[in-house]
């Protein structure tokens, strides 16, 4: 299946490529990663686990520049990991990053979130997450997930999940948004870990209003090298083709 091209289609409807992706702190291979991401042409990147202990917001510049990108939420205390970057066609009309309740002795968690326009589309509100490790915080985070965007707005979740299809916060989002990849299914399921895909973590959720084309890990992208993917970081990118109604 060849994935359609970003751009407005005839009644105002925008296709958008969306890319999720845990970088790991940029502790791999940089280079391999930018030539990933690159060859996915995203419009918007949902970023997990951008640095954030040494010059944060340097490296979050440095990967916003060389990926074509500008920072449009995220990547700072607040949000703490996650970061939200996209083409200077993104319009951002709101900033919503959240930092979340955090159990003592686990790693403090947000949501990088912005409300966007991209063309003529409907504003549509993205967050890139990182949810814990711990199952209980990680039920409660996901219960935060929606109120991210408020009643009746458009909204995408894109993240690492840290749960499996079958959990039970995955499913209760599953219940009120479309699970990209079950609902498109394209390219690779698995996302983690490169070498071994043998659990799928990663996930694209979009709200009912958001059309759904294709979703999945892009082995079959033609421009995307193989080895750069066992490289990059340790999971697997997670792109997905979306069509925005018209504003």
């Amino acid at each position: 299946m060849q994935l359609p091209a970003s751009g407005t289609e005839p009644d105002g409807a925008q296709v958008v490529r969306l890319l999720s992706y845990n970088v790991r702190s940029l502790r791999d291979d940089r280079e391999a990663l930018v030539r990933v991401i690159r060859a996915c042409r995203p419009d918007l990147i949902c970023v997990q686990e951008s640095p954030r202990y040494w010059r944060p917001e340097g490296q979050a510049a440095w990967l916003a520049r060389r990926t074509g990108t500008v920072i449009l939420s995220g990547g700072g205390r607040v949000a703490a990991g996650p970061l939200l970057l996209g083409r200077l066609a993104v319009d951002v009309l709101a900033v919503r990053d959240r930092l979340l309740p955090k159990t003592r002795g686990l790693h403090a968690r947000g949501f990088a979130t912005a409300k966007v326009r991209i063309g003529h589309s409907a504003p549509f509100v993205v967050t890139s997450c990182h949810l814990s490790l711990d199952q209980d915080e990680r039920l409660r985070q996901f219960a935060l997930l929606p109120g991210q965007a408020e009643q009746g707005e458009l909204a995408v979740v894109a993240g690492d999940f840290n749960e499996h299809p079958d959990g039970p916060g995955w499913q209760h989002l599953a219940a009120a948004y479309q699970d990209g990849h079950v609902v498109a299914p394209w390219g690779g399921t698995n996302t983690s870990v490169p070498s071994n895909p043998y659990q799928r973590i990663d996930a694209v959720f979009a709200s009912p209003g958001v059309t759904v084309l294709a979703c999945g890990v892009p082995h079959e992208l033609p421009d995307v090298d193989p080895a750069d993917l066992l490289t990059a970081t340790d999971h697997l990118p997670l792109l997905a083709v979306l069509r925005l109604p018209p504003g």
